[in-house]
């Protein structure tokens, strides 16, 4: 089948699967799992313009299973503008917490998130996400990589190593790949594909190597992959979601897939909900 027709497609519910680990360690809940095996899951930071009770509501009205957190958004309500993360208080992860289970969501990741080399400092982040019943942290603190290896094991969460654009850190996924070689399975990447495009990479031939590490995604798709250009409704664009998204199923991959759309700010609900309905298509078709 063409990437284009499953856009075609009535987006199936998310099947309800037993709670059971993954091919790699750490579990997803079992509502946010789709036939397919993984969870669609919206990055807030698509909903950066609102405050995280309004994303909230805004990735359950476009059909996700689950939402990535991002240290820092407003979480507006009574709350106003204090901000997100692991120093919040225990107010405001109840109202929090209160708002994922009206809106039936279920925390994936949390990140992109600095994470200290310092373990004290580490096990904040660590204990944050696993309270809020999380999968991942999402991370480009390389440096912290000895921490993080023994904080995921411990509180058996995944480490996904997050990719921005050339010239930052991680931009060359060489880096990161012959890093985390020989280390624990719960420690792999968080593959952002429009940013290895917008680094003059083809996402799929990226992931045909790294695809054994490849624990989450902050999936984009792109118009063209020779130029910089915006996000665009999955199946619209160049980034061939299906061969990338087969790659990793058949190295075992049952994580998170989360949808981060950095484009039209203000009104971009309908495309996040487009991109979720291609992921649903995607896994009544493969799942």
């Amino acid at each position: 089948m063409k990437r284009r027709s499953l856009l075609t497609m009535i987006p199936a519910a998310s099947a309800v699967l037993a709670m059971r680990s993954t091919a790699h360690g750490a579990a997803i809940p079992a509502e946010a799992l789709t036939a397919a095996g993984f969870s669609i899951a919206v990055q807030l930071w698509s909903f950066r313009k609102f405050t995280l009770l309004e994303a909230l509501e805004m990735a359950a009205a476009a059909g996700a299973g689950g939402v990535e957190m991002y240290p820092g958004q407003r979480i507006g309500g009574e709350f106003g503008k204090a901000q997100w993360g692991p120093e919040a208080t225990g107010e405001q992860v109840e109202a929090v917490t209160g708002a994922l289970r009206k809106h039936g969501l279920k925390v994936v990741n949390y990140g992109v998130t600095k994470v200290s080399k310092k373990e004290d400092e580490a096990r904040k982040v660590f204990g944050f996400v696993k309270q809020l019943g999380g999968y991942g942290v999402t991370t480009e603190s390389l440096d912290a990589l000895d921490v993080m290896e023994k904080l995921a094991a411990e509180y058996d969460l995944k480490v996904c190593f997050h990719n921005h654009p050339r010239p930052t850190p991680l931009w060359n996924p060489d880096k990161v790949w012959d890093a985390v070689q020989g280390r624990h399975e719960n420690v792999g990447f968080c593959a952002d594909l429009g940013h290895w495009a917008s680094s003059g990479l083809d996402p799929l031939e990226v992931i045909r190597k790294v695809a054994p590490r490849v624990r989450a995604f902050h999936m984009k798709d792109r118009e063209s992959l020779k130029e910089w250009t915006h996000d665009r409704p999955f199946g619209t664009g160049a980034v061939d979601l299906v061969a990338i998204l087969d790659a990793v199923r058949g190295q075992g991959f049952a994580g998170n897939v989360s949808i981060e759309y950095e484009h039209n700010w203000d009104r971009s609900l309908a495309e996040v909900a487009q991109c979720v309905g291609y992921l649903r298509g995607y896994s009544r078709v493969k799942g």
